[in-house]
C-alpha cells in the first residue's frame, strides 16, 4: 500500500500556534456541556413538567394530527419525525422517552396511548417498528391553544422550523406525573400525585395567593403512586414539601388468604413504585435459599390482564403471617424507599422547590398562558369587527360601491376611491374588493349586524378579563376544574402516619410494630405453643379456639353441636378415631382458628373433616382424642378396651383395636381409673362398671367383653361418667325402629345416673327405658354430666324437662317434653347428633376437662 503523503503548505501560509491554558479550556468546555445537559436534556421545566425530548414528542404528534379520535401510527414514524425535525439525538433515546409516557405503571396519567408491547416493570418494550401510538386524551390539555400565541416559539437545531419553548399545560403535569433525570452534578426525582388533589390545591392557591404550605397540604396529603401500595410514615413527605428534599417508605399491599383448608398464604396485589414482580420473586427465592427468610414454602405469580397483579406467597404451617411479612419487608423489595429531590428548571436555572413553590410557578405560568390567549383572541375579534363594520358600510350603499369599482381602471384605484369616499381603512377596502356576489343579499346584512353585536359582546368580555386580575384568575381556576372533572381518578396509594396504623388484612393477629429495614420484628416468627381447644362438631366441622374455653351456647350451624372437644396446644398433635378402629394423626396448626366472642366460638367457621382425613366407604369419624392419655373404646358388639398411648412415631395412621367382622366403634372417652364406663344398648339395657376393671392393652389387642347383648341388640352409646358426679344423668329417646327420624312421636326419659346400680363386666345390665306402645328401640342414648340440653333449629340451646320419667320406667311423650321446653321446639324431634333432627349437647364439654367428654 502506498504511503500517504502530506501536501505541501501554500506559499503564503503562515503558521500561528496559540497557547491555551488547559485548565481554563476544560472548565469552559465542561460548563458548556453541563449547561447543555441540564437545560436541554435531563431536567424538566417547572411550568409544563416536561423535558425537551418529551415536549418535542408531544408537539410533533400534535402537529401530525395523532389525536385520540384518530388511528394509531407506527412508533418508528413518530420517532423519525421528532429526530429529523426537532431532536437531533439517537432514536433509542427518543423511543425510550415515548415509551415511558405510554406506561401506566410509570406515569400517574399517561400522555401517549400505546398499542402493542410497551414493556413492563421487568421487561423492555418491543421495537418501534412493531408498536403504534397516538396522543392520549390528557395530552391534549397540554398542547391545546398552541396556535393562539400562548407561549414563545424558538428555532429548532438547524433554524428551519419553530418549536414551543414550553407547552401551555392545562394541568400541573410535573406534580401529577413526576419526573426523574440525572444531569451533571445534580439529579431530579419527583413523585407522582393525584390529579384531583393537585388541581384542588392549585385552585386554592389561585383564590388565596398568600396561602401557606399547611393550607396546601390539606389538599395534597402525599404522593399518589401509579402502582398503588402503601406509604408508611409521612414525616419525610412533609420535609420534601417544605424544602424540596425528603424520602418516604413504600410497601406492597398484602392480604392473608386461606389457600386451602390447611394452607395460608400472603397475597400481594400491589407493589412499591417501580418494583416488578419478577424482581420480588427472585429476591425472595434468594433470601429463602440463604436462610434469611423462614416460613415460606412457595411463591407463585398469578398475574394476568383480567385480575392484575397477584403474587401468592404460600406459608409453612406454624408461622405467624405478620412476622413473615415483616421479614419480607426487611429482606425483599416489597418495601422500598423513594427519595424526593425536586430539582427543576425555573427561568432556565435549576432550582430545588417545595410543593408551594412548584404550584406557584405553575399557577403563574398558567395565568400567563390564559392572559396571552385572551389578548390573542381579543385582537382576532377586533380585526373581525373592523372588517364587519366596513362591510356593513359597503352593503348600505352597494350600488354606488359597485359603480366605483366598475369605473376604476385597476384595483389600486378602486381601493383609493373607496377609502376616500367612505372613510375606510386599507384592510376594509381590500376586504370589500374581495367580496363575492352571494354576500350582497339582504340576509347577509342581517347576519353581519348580528355578528357585529356578538363580536362587541365578546370583545367586552375579553377586555374585562384582561383588565380585571380576579376575573382572569377565576377563569384559570374554572378551566382547571374542568380538567379535573374530565381526567381525575380516585387515589390509589394509601397514606399511613406510622406502621402501627397498617393492619394486615385478612388476619385477626396484630400487625407488626417494627418491621423496617433496620428494625427487628416485634412478633415471634412462629406461632407460640399456646393452649387451645380442638373442636369437632356433629356436622363434621373441625377447628380450634385460641385461649378460650368453648361453651355449648355458641353460634353454630343449624342442628349442629359439639361432638368432641380436646384440650391441647397450638403446636401439638391429636388423634382422630374412626368407626373402623383407625387412629389418624392430626397437627393442630393446620386447623383454622374460630372467630367469635370468648367462650362462644362460631362452629360455622370450621373446615370439613374430609379436608384433613380420608375415610373409607362406610367409615365415619367417631371422636378426637389426645395422644398422651389412656383411651376407653366401646364397640357396637359390646367390646370394651382401654388403649395405652404407645403409638408409632413414623406413621400418620394406625389401628387401635382389632375389630371382629361387622363390628365398629360406637364411642370413645378418656376416663380416670375410678370413673364408670357406661354401655347403653338399642333395646334399652344399661351397664356401667369401673374403668379399672378393664386392663389397658396395646393398640393391636382386641379388647374384652363389656356388655352381654341379646339377640339382634347392639350398643347405642358408650362413654364414661365420673363416679363422684352427683349431677350425672341418663337421657334416652325411644321410637319405632323402622320410622324415619322425626316422623315417630316417641318418648324421652331423663334419669339420674346414680339410680342405676353397677353390675359386673360382661353382664346384661339393667333396664333403662320401658317402651310405650309402638316403641321398640332407642334412637338416642346418652349418659354424662347434667342437666342435658337440646339444640333447636336456630342453634340455640334449650333445657330438657326436669321430670325423670314415670314410675313404671317409661318416658314422657316427646310432644309433652318439647312443649315443656318451649314452643320453638314444637314439631321437631330429638335424634342422634349425626342425623338431621335436634341433637343433644353435653354441657360437660365446656367444663375444665373437656378431654373427658
Amino acid at each position: 500500500m502506498p504511503r500517504r503523503q502530506t501536501p505541501a503548505p501554500e506559499e503564503d501560509f503562515t503558521e500561528n500556534i496559540v497557547d491555551i491554558d488547559v485548565t481554563s479550556e476544560m472548565e469552559g468546555s465542561f460548563l458548556e456541556y453541563a449547561y447543555s445537559v441540564i437545560y436541554s436534556r435531563a431536567l424538566p421545566d417547572a411550568r409544563d413538567g416536561l423535558k425537551p425530548v418529551q415536549r418535542r414528542i408531544l408537539y410533533m404528534m400534535s402537529q401530525m394530527g395523532l389525536r385520540p379520535d384518530r388511528g394509531h401510527v407506527k412508533s418508528a414514524r413518530v420517532v423519525g419525525e421528532v429526530m429529523g425535525k426537532l431532536h437531533p439525538h439517537g432514536d433509542a433515546a427518543i423511543y425510550d422517552a415515548m415509551v415511558r409516557m405510554a406506561q401506566s405503571f410509570s406515569l400517574r396519567m399517561p400522555l401517549i396511548d400505546g398499542h402493542g408491547n410497551f414493556g413492563s416493570l421487568d421487561d423492555g418494550p418491543a421495537a418501534p417498528r412493531y408498536t403504534e401510538a397516538r396522543l392520549a386524551a390528557p395530552a391534549l390539555a397540554l398542547t391545546d391553544h398552541l396556535d393562539e400565541d400562548v407561549v414563545d416559539f424558538v428555532p429548532n437545531y438547524d433554524n428551519q422550523l419553530m418549536q414551543p419553548e414550553v407547552l401551555p399545560a392545562a394541568f400541573p403535569n410535573l406534580l401529577v406525573n413526576g419526573s426523574s433525570g440525572i444531569a451533571v452534578g445534580m439529579a431530579t426525582n419527583m413523585a407522582p400525585h393525584n390529579l384531583g388533589e393537585v388541581i384542588a390545591a392549585a385552585q386554592h392557591l389561585i383564590a388565596n395567593p398568600e396561602a401557606t404550605l399547611e393550607d396546601i397540604i390539606r389538599f395534597v396529603p402525599g404522593p399518589d403512586l401509579p402502582s398503588g401500595g402503601k406509604i408508611v410514615g409521612l414525616d419525610g413527605i412533609r420535609d420534601a414539601y417544605a424544602t424540596g428534599r425528603g424520602s418516604f417508605k413504600t410497601r406492597a399491599k398484602v392480604e392473608v388468604e386461606k389457600l386451602t383448608a390447611r394452607r395460608t398464604g400472603l397475597v400481594v396485589t400491589e407493589l412499591p413504585y417501580g418494583v416488578g414482580p419478577e424482581k420480588v420473586i427472585e429476591k425472595i427465592k434468594d433470601t429463602v435459599t440463604s436462610k434469611k427468610l423462614q416460613g415460606i414454602s412457595d411463591i407463585v405469580d398469578l398475574t394476568d390482564r383480567q385480575h392484575g397483579l397477584r403474587l401468592v406467597i404460600e406459608l409453612k404451617n406454624g408461622f405467624n403471617p405478620n412476622a413473615v411479612l415483616a421479614q419480607l419487608y426487611r429482606y425483599s423489595p416489597m418495601e422500598d424507599s423513594f427519595g424526593i429531590n425536586n430539582v427543576t428548571l425555573v427561568d432556565g436555572q435549576p432550582r430545588t422547590l417545595g410543593l408551594l413553590e412548584l404550584l406557584r410557578v405553575y399557577v403563574d405560568h398558567r395565568i400567563g398562558v390564559v392572559r396571552r390567549r385572551t389578548a390573542f383572541r381579543l385582537g382576532k375579534k377586533k380585526d373581525r369587527l373592523h372588517l364587519v363594520e366596513g362591510l356593513l358600510i359597503a352593503i348600505v350603499d352597494i350600488d354606488e360601491v359597485i359603480q366605483i369599482i366598475r369605473s376604476s381602471d385597476e384595483a389600486a384605484a378602486a381601493r383609493e376611491r373607496l377609502m376616500a369616499i367612505y372613510d375606510l381603512s386599507e384592510i376594509q377596502a381590500n376586504y370589500i374588493l374581495e367580496l363575492r356576489l352571494r354576500q350582497l343579499t339582504k340576509y347577509s346584512r342581517i347576519e353581519l349586524e348580528k355578528e357585529q353585536d356578538e363580536l362587541r359582546r365578546e370583545i367586552a368580555e375579553l377586555e374585562e378579563i384582561l383588565a380585571n386580575e380576579s376575573t382572569l384568575r377565576q377563569l384559570v381556576s374554572t378551566e382547571l376544574g374542568e380538567v379535573s372533572a374530565l381526567y381525575a381518578t380516585p387515589r390509589r396509594t394509601v397514606l399511613l402516619e406510622s406502621e402501627a396504623a397498617a393492619p394486615l388484612r385478612g388476619t385477626a393477629l396484630p400487625a407488626p410494630a417494627a418491621a423496617g429495614k433496620n428494625a427487628k420484628a416485634a412478633l415471634p416468627l412462629q406461632i407460640a405453643d399456646d393452649p387451645c381447644w380442638v373442636l369437632l362438631s356433629a356436622s363434621g366441622q373441625l377447628a380450634r379456639t385460641v385461649d378460650q374455653e368453648p361453651l355449648a351456647d355458641g353460634q353454630r350451624i343449624r342442628h349442629d353441636t359439639l361432638l368432641s372437644v380436646v384440650k391441647t396446644t397450638a403446636r401439638a398433635e391429636i388423634g382422630a378415631v374412626t368407626s373402623l378402629g383407625r387412629m389418624l394423626r392430626l397437627p393442630v396448626l393446620d386447623m383454622p382458628v374460630l372467630a367469635g366472642a370468648a367462650g362462644s366460638p362460631n362452629l360455622a367457621g370450621g373446615v370439613p373433616v374430609k379436608e384433613f382425613i380420608t375415610l373409607a366407604k362406610g367409615e365415619s369419624l367417631v371422636a378426637l382424642a389426645p395422644l398422651d392419655k389412656v383411651l376407653a373404646i366401646g364397640t357396637a358388639q359390646g367390646v370394651a378396651k382401654r388403649v395405652t398411648p404407645e403409638y408409632p412415631l413414623n406413621r400418620e395412621d394406625w389401628e387401635i383395636i382389632a375389630l371382629k367382622p361387622k363390628d365398629y366403634i360406637v364411642g370413645l372417652s378418656v376416663p380416670a381409673d375410678d370413673d364408670e364406663l357406661v354401655f347403653i344398648t338399642r333395646q334399652a339395657q344399661l351397664l356401667h362398671f369401673p374403668a379399672s376393671t378393664v386392663r389397658a392393652q396395646g393398640r393391636t389387642a382386641g379388647g374384652v367383653a363389656g356388655i352381654k347383648l341379646a339377640v339382634d341388640d347392639s350398643v347405642a352409646f358408650f362413654g364414661s361418667v365420673a363416679a363422684s358426679d352427683a349431677a350425672a344423668v341418663v337421657v334416652t329417646v325411644a321410637s319405632t325402629q323402622d320410622a324415619l327420624p322425626g316422623t315417630s312421636p316417641g318418648s324421652v326419659k331423663v334419669t339420674p345416673f346414680a339410680e342405676y346400680p353397677a353390675k359386673g363386666r360382661a353382664t346384661g345390665g339393667v333396664r333403662a327405658h320401658r317402651f310405650l306402645k309402638g316403641e321398640d328401640v332407642l334412637t338416642l342414648a346418652w349418659a354424662g354430666h347434667g342437666p342435658a340440653k337440646a339444640s333447636s333449629a336456630n342453634g340455640a340451646s334449650r333445657a330438657l324437662p326436669t321430670e325423670h320419667g314415670r314410675r313404671d320406667g317409661s318416658g314422657i311423650p316427646l310432644s309433652q317434653s318439647v312443649d315443656a321446653v318451649g314452643p320453638s321446639l314444637s314439631g321437631l324431634s330429638l335424634s342422634d347428633p349425626s342425623l338431621s333432627g335436634l341433637s343433644l349437647s353435653d354441657p360437660s364439654l365446656s367444663l375444665q376437662e373437656p378431654e373427658d367428654s
